[in-house]
């Protein structure tokens, strides 16, 4: 069985909103308790007002129990959502709408709670509710928080970043976000168990979430419960996901449509369904042919290639593309029975799209994985560069050859969301809480008040030994022909690679009149497309444009 390991190494998959690190793959998926069909009892709609401020922090207020190295409990109690009211300017026009922060329970078959999710959810005043088209967004890791996508790209206030998405300096501020989608799409942002302020009944139970079968269970009744509680039945769906967010929304699609909740489109913000076309190891030369092209496009950011590389970047990207794939492949393919003379071509040609020297193309046998190209591309200046965005760099905090290397991209977006969102919830949206929201499951693990939150992920027997949902993402599009698909890909993103994306969307085997389904956004940025104005001014016109386009 391969092995697959991914765990947070940015803020969020950690810091963003997505991070993918490295974690065992077991060799069996962990089963999660069946969705209940009922509740009981249910709680009453969301209220019009604020709860009294005892009621808010009640609503927020951990109870963990027992010892260190004993089973932890959590608090279960329900509690009322908090309710508030704002306007913004959004679009040239002001736009009033209504903010709910709670957490909703996900139970057992018996009815017994097994954990809380948090959300925020934001509804745009005197519009009729059931005709408004509905989005749930979140981010991945796994075992991210959704603050990422919340305060960086679909909340009516995002976090004040610098020039070309940079730290500024402390203190953080917040600012209206003129690009929010919320005037065509209601919103609802959640965070899985075990990160922000969604938690577990107890660490047993939390087991059953942290995999690829349990967390695509709670979320998907988690979006069930929603829409009953808040009579959104006959509201256009849709799912906003980013990273490993994306091979939740497809898991999803995939669980609902045959629970009859239907969407009408599925949002995947740096792509990945399939693992197998991202983890570069001995016998995965996949990975390696997929990741190339966006080497290329980074060498070229930081002019490493040649004046003629640099000088049409579409030309330059669709020449690697097709080198890739060709040349490239069957070379690797040949293994050691290629001749001196050819794997000395190999070498050279690889080096000049990479911006890499031969030497390292050499040492590395051909295959260049992440951690080596973002540690040597700029060796000569000792500088790192970005995995989730290859245009940031900085030097390494310990020393240039330390292996325990920070993300400089994660490095530049933690402080900043982490201030704000932690301001923001509680100061405008009145959710009183002494509890910590986590950007992350690593974060949780090292809380010595709650301990047992330390989450392995359970990555499932997988198609052909790697995760894989792009099979339940074309069960939904076959079970629902009218469901829409947009893949928004960034070209300086090391952490899902454009052209994995491209080819597993090529790769669904589907009919010609379903790939219609399916539409593609690009952009000049890396995984969190949204960090910079402009690619956040585009990324939300075209989500923007998709529910147009997809709203009866």
């Amino acid at each position: 069985m391969r092995k697959l390991a991914f765990v947070l190494a940015l803020a969020g998959l950690v810091p963003a909103a997505s991070v993918l690190a490295q974690a065992p793959l077991p060799s069996a998926p962990t089963r999660a308790s069946a969705p209940r069909e009922r509740e009981a009892p249910p709680a009453a709609p969301e209220p019009a007002r604020n709860p009294p401020a005892a009621e808010r922090s009640a609503a927020g207020t951990e109870a963990p129990s027992g010892a260190s190295g004993q089973k932890i409990r959590w608090d279960m109690t329900e509690t009322p959502p908090v309710v508030t009211h704002h306007q913004i300017t959004a679009h040239g026009q002001p736009l009033r709408y209504t903010a709910t922060v709670g957490r909703l329970p996900i139970r057992d078959a018996s009815g017994t709670t097994e954990a809380l999710m948090f959300y925020t959810a934001y509804t745009l005043d005197g519009a009729p509710a059931d005709r408004r088209p509905l989005t749930f967004a979140f981010n991945g890791g796994p075992g991210s928080a959704s603050l990422w996508l919340h305060m960086g790209a679909l909340g009516p206030r995002k976090v004040v970043l610098g020039k070309d998405g940079a730290m500024p300096p402390a203190p953080y501020r917040l600012e209206d976000n003129p690009d929010t989608p919320l005037d065509r799409t209601d919103l609802v942002i959640i965070d899985a168990i075990g990160t922000g302020f969604s938690r577990p009944a107890d660490t047993d139970v939390g087991k059953q979430f942290w995999g690829v079968s349990g967390d695509v269970q709670a979320f998907g009744e988690f979006i069930r419960l929603y829409i009953t509680r808040n009579e959104r039945w006959r509201s256009p769906l849709y799912i906003f996901g980013e990273s490993y967010g994306t091979t939740r929304a497809a898991g999803i699609a995939g669980y609902l449509v045959d629970r009859g909740i239907a969407f009408n489109g599925i949002g995947l913000l740096s792509m990945v369904l399939d693992f197998e076309t991202l983890e570069i190891t001995r016998k995965n030369d996949l990975a390696c042919v997929l990741t190339l092209p966006s080497y290329a496009m980074v060498a070229a950011y930081h002019h490493k290639l040649a004046p003629e590389l640099e000088g049409d970047l579409a030309k330059t990207r669709a020449e690697v593309e097709h080198w890739a794939m060709t040349d490239y492949a069957a070379a690797l393919a040949r293994g050691d029975a290629l001749t001196p003379e050819e794997r000395r071509h190999v070498v050279e040609q690889m080096a000049r799209y990479t911006g890499l020297d031969t030497a390292i193309v050499d040492q590395a046998n051909l295959r260049v994985n992440v951690q080596q190209f973002t540690h040597y591309l700029l060796a000569d200046q000792r500088l790192r560069v970005g995995r989730l965005d290859a245009r940031y760099t900085s030097p390494d905090p310990i020393a240039f050859m330390d292996p325990q290397s920070d993300d400089p991209s994660s490095a530049a977006t933690t402080p900043p969301f982490t201030s704000v969102f932690n301001d923001y919830v509680r100061r405008e949206l009145g959710y009183e809480t002494d509890m910590p929201y986590y950007l992350s499951a690593s974060q949780a693990s090292t809380n010595p008040n709650e301990p047992g939150l330390f989450m392995r992920w359970d990555w499932g027997t997988g198609r052909d030994g790697f995760a894989d949902t792009a099979t339940p993402l074309r069960s939904a599009m076959v079970k629902n022909p009218h469901m829409k698909v947009m893949v928004m890909e960034g070209y300086y993103d090391l952490a899902t690679p454009y052209a994995a994306a491209n080819y597993t969307m090529d790769h669904l085997d589907l009919a010609p009149e379903y790939h219609a389904n399916i539409s593609f956004a690009t952009y000049d940025t890396g995984h969190m497309v949204y960090l910079r104005e402009s690619g956040l001014t585009k990324l939300m016109h075209d989500f923007e444009d998709f529910i147009g386009r997809t709203t009866q």
